[in-house]
Formats: structure tokens, C-alpha cells, sequence
């Protein structure tokens, strides 16, 4: 019997260096393998944010290996069923979605790296924007029926 293919979510920011790298790795350990998660970036940065690998990483999830992707690369390869964009800019810039796309969502969430101050305060900011993306991907999958795994 073929497997049915898992929807994809794609979550959208500028950078793909801090929030949308957090939500993919917050949103792949809450639905399991029940969804195909990527994020990626308008503008993609050199790297991810060592302070957003630092904040998984202190709720046991890691996004070391990760890389910040190109939106336009990868809307022409992969099929995406639902867009998430996390930030205004992603959100005005997205390029055209192909058909298929099943619902997009746009949350305006601070960007935790143009924070200015030391590292500790700048690892308290990501740290805030990793519970605010953990809260509202938890209603995001009770709105779209997909049980997660977390408390």
C-alpha cells in the first residue's frame, strides 16, 4: 500500500537565522510525524543565530545542523499545504505561493536578533520569543486538528 504524504508547513521569515528556525524545530517536535516542516528565509542569512540554538537547546530540542534556505528555492521544489510567516516583512515579500496551499498564517513576532544589549538579556529575549512561538503553534495545531505531543 503507498504512504500518503505528510502536509508541509512552511514557516517564512527575513532571515530564516532566528524565529521561523525556532518554530520549525518547536513545530517538528510537537507534531511528530504527522507534518513535513521546513522554514526558510526571504533573505537568507549566512547562519542561524547562535542565541535561537541556545534557547532550544534549553528545552532539549536541537537546531545546530540547521541552515537558513532560500523561500524562492524552495517554493519551487517543494509543495507547501500550509505557509506560516512569522514576521511583517516575510509576510509583505512572500513570493507567490503555488496552488495547493491549504491555509496561510501570519503572526507579527518581534525579531529576537536586532535586540541590542548583552548576552544575557538577548538570550532572555529569544527565550521569550520561543514561548510565544510554542504558544501559538500549540493553537495552530488544535485549529488545524493535528495533536501534539507536548503538554
Amino acid at each position: 500500500m503507498a504512504s500518503v504524504a505528510r502536509p508541509t508547513v512552511l514557516i517564512l521569515c527575513t532571515g530564516n537565522s532566528a524565529r521561523s528556525q525556532m518554530a520549525e524545530g518547536l513545530l517538528r517536535s510537537k507534531a511528530g510525524d504527522q507534518l513535513e516542516v521546513i522554514s526558510a528565509g526571504t533573505e537568507p542569512a549566512d547562519r542561524v543565530n547562535p542565541h535561537a540554538i541556545e534557547a532550544m537547546r534549553e528545552i532539549g530540542i536541537d537546531i545546530r545542523a540547521a541552515r537558513p534556505k532560500d523561500a524562492a528555492e524552495l517554493l519551487g521544489r517543494v509543495p507547501v499545504h500550509h505557509l506560516i510567516t512569522v514576521c511583517d516583512d516575510a509576510d509583505r515579500r512572500c513570493p507567490s505561493v503555488r496552488p495547493g496551499v491549504v491555509s496561510r498564517t501570519h503572526w507579527s513576532i518581534e525579531d529576537p536578533a536586532a535586540f541590542r544589549g548583552e548576552s544575557s538579556a538577548a538570550l532572555a529575549k529569544f527565550r521569550q520569543v520561543r514561548e510565544e512561538l510554542s504558544r501559538r503553534l500549540d493553537q495552530w495545531l488544535a485549529d488545524h486538528h493535528v495533536t501534539s505531543r507536548s503538554n
